[in-house]
């Protein structure tokens, strides 16, 4: 008969990578917990991990099963949840994951005021601009920018309403002039990073399509806006990182004639099985402060953002 623990220790231990890492987040020893997935390999009739001494991977057999393994884990926590205490309050651990710069300058606060409505709660984020495998990362949900392009995912709206827009500090456009048409971008420096793990270098500028280029690239968008704060180039970023320093006037708006292309910014979760009261509750929280973020904007004579 199949063991819930064993169950939890193999997803945990094909998310870290490791049976060492997994025993130490449960307070047990590796050799347990190989004991544990020896067990479920033999109730299964499986393979589950192809082990070395220097690395740890999940088999065929493994990445079919570990779906199923998470999936009978939320039913089951699901359950508890649906028997014990009162429903209104949210309970346990919410594990999400952002985009660096919309998480720590925007969301973060949203997170943190979240947080302090539901005390029994846990929130673990994750803050990076890699994408996160929903099916393999600690992450219950995802924030993310643009459309959904995974069936196999849910996709709540946030902020549909989210654009790009060019910008640049007051201090480079008084150094190097303003572009006054797309491709004249082409002879400034465009400060770039990376997305979907590509040099993110083809800017979708009205109805144009521009290649760019400039000395400075990172894997961390919020470290692109920082460098043009200080007067390093050109940026294309979304709306929802850089409004701030427009409104302080740090930033400028480039060729605003010229829309950017979408970013809209959604709530993502593997399974509708697995949108849970405190997903819920989430999203309908960040999107009611998304909501009033774009009233305050349009209040503002902001163009950028449509109406």
């Amino acid at each position: 008969m199949l063991r819930i623990a064993d169950l939890e220790l193999f997803v945990r231990s094909s998310v870290l990578g490791s049976f060492t890492a997994a025993a130490h987040e449960a307070d047990l020893l590796p050799g347990q917990v190989a004991a544990a997935i020896k067990r479920l390999e033999r109730d299964l009739d499986v393979r589950l991990f192809a082990r070395t001494t220097r690395s740890l991977r999940l088999t065929a057999e493994g990445e079919l099963y570990l779906p199923t393994a998470v999936n009978v884990l939320e039913s089951l926590r699901q359950g508890r949840e649906d028997l014990h205490g009162n429903s209104s309050m949210l309970r346990g651990v919410l594990q999400v994951s952002a985009p660096s710069d919309l998480g720590r300058n925007l969301l973060l606060p949203w997170l943190s005021a979240f947080r302090r409505e539901h005390p029994a709660l846990h929130l673990r984020l994750f803050l990076s601009d890699q994408i996160a495998d929903l099916n393999r990362d600690p992450v219950d949900v995802a924030i993310r920018y643009g459309l959904n392009q995974d069936a196999n995912y849910i996709a709540l709206p946030l902020a549909d309403w989210n654009r790009r827009v060019l910008v640049a500090s007051p201090d480079y456009l008084a150094r190097h002039g303003r572009p006054l048409t797309p491709e004249a971008l082409q002879q400034h420096a465009c400060l770039l990073y990376m997305q979907h793990n590509r040099v993110y270098d083809k800017w979708r500028v009205g109805n144009r399509t521009v290649q760019v280029r400039g000395p400075l690239v990172s894997d961390d968008a919020d470290v692109i806006r920082r460098l043009a704060l200080q007067g390093e180039g050109i940026v294309y970023k979304s709306w929802l990182d850089v409004s701030a320093n427009v409104v302080a006037g740090e930033l400028e708006i480039i060729l605003p004639e010229h829309l950017g292309e979408a970013a809209p910014v959604t709530l993502v979760c593997p399974h509708r099985k697995q949108l849970t009261p405190a997903i819920r509750q989430l999203h309908v929280w960040l999107r009611e402060r998304f909501e009033a973020l774009r009233t305050r904007v349009l209040s503002n004579g902001c163009t950028i953002v449509p109406d």
